[in-house]
This record gives C-alpha cells, structure tokens and sequence, in this order.
C-alpha cells in the first residue's frame, strides 16, 4: 500500500470502530496531537476513538485526503455525531460525561500526517477553536477545568 491507501484504510477502520485492525497500522511511538491537551500515545488515541464511536453511535469524521508528499499525507476532518451513551475520557484524567443527546459538528481542520515504513508515525491536526475534543465538549455543555484546556 502507499501512503494515500494506508492512512485511507485506518480512517476505514476507525470510521467502522475497528480499532484492533486500525492499531496494526501505527507505529509504537505513534503521537497524535492538535485538538487534544496534550500529545497522546496510540493506545491514548485509540481508546478515545473507542469512547468515542461508543459515546456517538452516529459519528461520522468526514475525513477527506487532500494529497501525499513523500512520507507525508495532507487531509481534513470534520467530526459530527450525537452523544447517545457514557462518554469515557478516564484515560485522559477527564472522567466519564453521561450522554447529553445533543449533536455536535465541530469546524473542518486540516490533518498532517506521516507515514514511515508502512507505518502511521504521527497525526497532527492543526488547532483551531472550533474542532477537537474541546470543541465537542463545549457543544455538549460539558464544562472544562482551565488545566485541562491549556
């Protein structure tokens, strides 16, 4: 696969909550960061995408690639969903938000992500105010202690 088809196949599986088969496509150093706190590990990422489809059975990330350079591929998301269940955020020392039945759609962001050795090495969502775990919680009405926004 190039890397057009790898990081195509994860956002496969993790649209379709597959997240065993999405895990053999990172890498063991993989490190997701943008819309979070702070940079998590695979095992972080993966269990918050797992909360996630969990918490929103309806979500969808709208995931587009935008094109490939070399080890890098360039796309966008723009999550939206409805919060039907327990929103676990207990691996992020966030606790568990009880469903609230509301919809979010947070804003498009643009994903860097890189790809070395047939392997996803890190994913880097550019910040912005309305898109990310922050993003969702605020459409929520989920209140945010400032430490965990910084």
């Amino acid at each position: 696969m190039n890397n057009r088809e790898i990081v195509h196949t994860l956002m496969n599986h993790i649209q379709k909550g597959e997240i065993d088969k999405a895990r053999t496509l990172l890498s063991d150093d993989f490190r997701f960061s943008g819309p979070v706190p702070q940079p998590i590990n695979a095992e972080e990422w993966l269990g918050m995408t797992a909360s996630l489809r969990t918490a929103f059975p309806d979500l969808n990330y709208n995931f587009n690639i935008q094109n490939e350079k070399g080890d890098v591929v360039m796309a966008t998301t723009q999550l939206s969903g409805t919060h039907r269940a327990d929103f676990d955020l207990t691996n992020m020392e966030m606790g568990v938000i009880p469903a609230t039945n509301k919809a979010f759609r947070t804003d498009r962001e643009d994903t860097k992500i890189t790809v070395r050795g047939n392997k996803i090495i890190s994913w880097a969502a550019e910040p912005i105010e309305g898109a990310g775990l922050m993003a969702i919680l605020k459409q929520l009405g989920v209140e945010v202690p400032a430490m965990q926004q910084a």
